[in-house]
């Protein structure tokens, strides 16, 4: 076990890190673990590993730079005999292809999403790598009016208070108030005690009020406030994902690969 070192994390566009919002607050201080940039971890050298697999694409490869799985991974806690549940991994299933071979072995991935995002998925879900994915089709249709999605039965294929880690990245944004307490709930439902809680979303400023350049923005006190409310416990944030070029003005399908993300990580006590 690394050494542990008290850290000031701040957040830009909520009062953590605002070059350019006009108030400041601080909101957290918590532990996180130095790490021995010249050892990897046993999880980190299996990630990256994997990285290397021929089945992931090109737009893969060059989406890892800015998602930086190596120490994303790594920072959520996961290990390799953990049941873990992904929650629409999206067609693109870029965590799902990595995060299969990962937990091949002595894990489970329960991946949460429509029938027909699965029927996209090509043929490497077929590799042996991929045994232990395990697809759960959910009904989760979209509404044109609200420009939300709308789940319906939160089914994630396991018996609740069973699951180590939920993982929940850049879909946060995608429900109305009422789906995320909802999901939050089931997420909270599904861990085992000590299980952890991650949220990754595109960065909104703080009670900003939602516009059309910010519909697929999250304010992370928001966000902190209705996790909570769920149950969790705020456990550690990490600011791998910050952006200096993102003023968080703008539509991130603009700006791809280029925005500002926050990273939470909440335990179920």
């Amino acid at each position: 076990m690394p050494p542990l070192r008290f850290k000031l994390l701040k957040l830009k566009g909520i009062g953590f890190k605002m070059k350019r919002c006009k108030f400041a607050m601080t909101i957290l201080m918590f532990l996180s673990p130095t790490i021995a940039f010249s050892q990897l971890s046993a999880i980190q050298s299996k990630v990256q590993e994997v990285m290397t697999m021929d089945h992931r694409t090109e737009a893969e490869l060059a989406r890892d730079a800015d998602r930086d799985p190596v120490n994303a991974i790594d920072f959520m806690g996961l290990e390799a005999d953990m049941t873990v549940i992904e929650f629409l991994p999206a067609a693109q299933a870029y965590y799902t292809k990595i995060l299969g071979p990962v937990l091949r072995d002595n894990g489970h991935l329960m991946a949460i999403d429509s029938q027909g995002t699965f029927d996209r998925w090509g043929d490497w879900i077929e590799m042996p790598e991929m045994g232990m994915v395990h697809p759960v089709p959910i009904d989760n249709q979209y509404n044109m009016d609200e420009g939300r999605y709308m789940p319906g039965e939160l089914n994630f294929g396991v018996p609740n208070g069973t699951v180590d880690k939920f993982l929940y990245i850049r879909e946060y944004h995608n429900f109305n108030g009422a789906d995320k307490a909802r999901i939050n709930a089931a997420a909270f439902g599904a861990l085992k005690s000590g299980g952890e809680y991650v949220i990754i979303d595109h960065t909104k400023r703080h009670m900003e009020a939602e516009n059309g350049p910010n519909g697929r923005r999250e304010d992370p006190v928001a966000v902190i406030h209705e996790v909570q409310q769920a149950g969790f416990v705020l456990d550690r944030v990490s600011d791998m994902f910050y952006q200096e070029s993102d003023d968080l003005s703008q539509e991130v399908g603009q700006i791809p690969n280029m925005t500002d993300r926050f990273f939470l990580v909440f335990k179920k006590p």
